[in-house]
């Protein structure tokens, strides 16, 4: 249904909306989000279990002044409030195969370190950038959440952006703790990192299930937020969260945290090995490994290992086993070293590295392009729209048409270079946007100077003033050749330093994001530059160790084949003379009677000899001279023969 059409002529460009009823709502408590349904996931080949790989959110939380002053302004009363908060959403993440490691606490008693008002947005945003400027150099982590004692305008109580997990400028959100009870702020900041991991709301439309009644607090994801707490997540959820994970959201949570970094000391049962432990499956009441105790956490009999992808009945896989499948065309595969029962940290191809054919560069380990996007957004059969509808449209600084907000919350121009990183402009596809009842068609008519017309067809999502819009170019899209998207600005590639990586890798591997060469089958880390086993120093090796007896064997077969024909050589190179010759004459003599040398000897074998040792007219004489040396050249090349035969 077409709610209105508005039209308006500007340098040869015609406006046409076509929209939904955009609205937001709820009495309670809420976090500004849209109603949107499988939002940014695209058709890939997925090759990764996602769903039974434990996934670890390094976790900081921080503490603004006012919830400082909130709690008396006692320092530890503040840290152990923050991490209740954060064990109610560990638990909540466990039954999504999601642990959330608390692995730092910061409280800011004296002044906060960037600005918090009561505007959600321009304090999402302060805090997103101090994180990536201050925070996340000093102490690395996956996520950081503000929890803050200033009341938002409106009924927000909290904010974060959705699918940004594990970026540098977005893995984060921000939470009022609006309740005495901690489990309150526990369920929003569980909600914002669900939007982090791309989880969307559970509206009727979608049809979610939820095993806990509203009256029992509904599911996590619901809009609005009210008391009883939601402590569980409905099925739309969980299938959010497997396609972005299978997309290659969140490529930094497959590593086991760092036990000394986690706050609030040893425990036997807090599901982590920390020092003294031989394993740790948790409570007892909750411990279903057959490999651990859970009271002692010690290991049981002749048990080697309790935990990890490469633990399996209680002992080491080998060396070389796969224990985490690529997900992407940019992401890696790693392989158990056989001394470790953990799978190596998750690795993914350096950003800058060319993918999808060439159309693409990665970027966090995920190939963005113009035209995957385009089918997002308006499904099969869509495609990007010519350079000049980006150009146009995108100079508007309007709803329609920007580069994305600035500081303030106004919409930003974007300059031509930068055209192609503001809103995403289609062709084709479906009639109106797939991704939700939310969504703005904004077609644009360009009349070029030239004559004819061309459509574009761009979007405009609600979410809230706090929420990227998903109608914008993702960063790390290809906007040029060499090109790449970085804060709405199309930016050489080269920044990246990929090429120079790559370098050192002698053209058999490539460059990952720890800076380090992944190495092709038969060849070594960490330069590839003699025989091994492939893989990288990160990923483990590429095949199992059973392969080099493997190669042993075949190393032996092919020494006994050339020693063979090295013995046959040597017994039949009497006869090779005679048989080289006519008549029955022995060698000496039919030599004497070959005038000249061609009549004796075919061209194959005058080839092998050396010029200068023979003319077309050379007479046995002088042949005679290099006769033994001949039969080596000979022998040598039925050698050669035999080698190149045999590989």
């Amino acid at each position: 249904k077409i709610i209105h059409t508005k039209q308006k002529k500007k340098t040869g460009v015609t406006y046409d909306s076509k929209s939904l009823s955009l609205h937001s709502g709820g009495t309670s408590g809420k976090c500004v989000h849209g109603k949107i349904a499988d939002l940014l996931f695209s058709v890939w080949q997925h090759k990764r279990d996602v769903q039974k790989t434990t996934k670890y959110v390094e976790l900081i939380i921080v503490a603004d002044n006012r919830e400082f002053q909130k709690q008396g302004k006692d320092v530890e009363k503040v840290k152990q409030r923050l991490a209740e908060i954060a064990n109610y959403v560990d638990k909540f993440y466990r039954m999504l195969n999601i642990r959330v490691a608390l692995v730092g606490l910061e409280v800011w008693s004296d002044v906060d370190k960037c600005a918090v008002t009561q505007d959600a947005f321009t304090t999402l945003h302060e805090f997103l950038d101090w994180r990536k400027l201050k925070l996340l150099p000093q102490q690395p982590h996956d996520n950081a959440q503000l929890i803050s004692g200033v009341y938002f305008q409106g009924t927000t109580i909290g904010m974060a952006p959705i699918m940004s997990m594990c970026t540098a400028e977005q893995s984060g959100g921000i939470v009022v703790d609006h309740s005495d009870n901690p489990l309150g702020a526990a369920a929003t900041l569980a909600h914002e990192l669900g939007h982090n991991f791309g989880m969307n709301h559970d509206t009727p439309e979608r049809g979610c299930g939820c095993r806990m009644t509203a009256d029992r607090g509904g599911c996590i994801m619901t809009p609005s937020t009210g008391y009883p707490f939601p402590t569980v997540f409905s099925t739309c959820s969980k299938k959010d969260l497997v396609a972005s994970l299978e997309k290659g959201v969140g490529m930094c949570l497959y590593n086991t945290p760092e036990v000394k970094l986690l706050y609030g000391g040893q425990k036997c049962g807090n599901g982590y090995i920390e020092e003294g432990e031989e394993c740790d499956c948790g409570e007892t009441e909750e411990c279903l490994n057959p490999c651990c105790n859970a009271k002692t956490c010690t290991l049981k009999g002749d048990a080697v290992c309790a935990h990890g992808q490469c633990c399996e009945d209680c002992q080491l896989k080998p060396a070389g086993t796969p224990c985490r499948e690529s997900s992407n065309s940019c992401d890696l595969p790693e392989f158990c070293t056989g001394t470790n029962p953990h799978c190596p940290a998750n690795v993914y191809l350096h950003d800058g590295h060319a993918c999808h054919n060439m159309d693409g560069y990665c970027y966090n380990g995920i190939c963005q392009t113009h035209e995957q996007q385009c089918i997002t957004l308006w499904g099969p059969g869509a495609k990007p729209a010519p350079g000049i509808c980006f150009e146009r449209v995108n100079s508007a600084g309007d709803p329609y048409g920007n580069c994305g907000k600035d500081s303030k919350g106004s919409f930003a121009k974007c300059q031509a270079r930068d055209a192609r990183c503001g809103k995403i402009q289609c062709q084709g596809g479906a009639y109106s946007p797939v991704i939700g009842t939310n969504a703005v068609s904004i077609d644009t008519t360009i009349h070029p100077q030239e004559g004819g017309n061309i459509r574009c067809r761009g979007t405009h999502v609600y979410l809230g003033d706090d929420m990227p819009d998903p109608g914008l170019v993702l960063a790390g899209t290809k906007c040029a050749e060499g090109m790449i998207c970085l804060n709405r600005q199309c930016q050489n590639v080269s920044v990246f330093g990929v090429h120079k990586c790559s370098g050192k890798c002698n053209g058999r591997g490539e460059c990952n994001n720890k800076k380090n060469c992944h190495c092709k089958a038969h060849w070594a880390p960490p330069f590839c530059d003699r025989a091994g086993f492939g893989g990288s120093v990160d990923s483990g090796p590429m095949r199992q160790a059973a392969d080099s007896s493997a190669m042993a064997m075949g190393v032996l077969v092919t020494l006994l084949c050339l020693l063979s024909a090295g013995l046959i050589v040597c017994l039949k190179r009497k006869a090779l003379v005679q048989i080289l010759c006519i008549n029955k004459k022995s060698a000496i003599q039919k030599l004497r009677y070959c005038q000249p040398m061609q009549q004796c000897f075919p061209k194959c074998v005058l080839s092998w000899i050396p010029a200068g040792f023979y003319t077309e007219t050379s007479r046995v004489p002088r042949v005679l001279l290099k006769l033994k040396r001949i039969r080596f050249q000979v022998q040598y090349k039925f050698i050669s023969i035999g080698i190149w035969g045999i590989m």
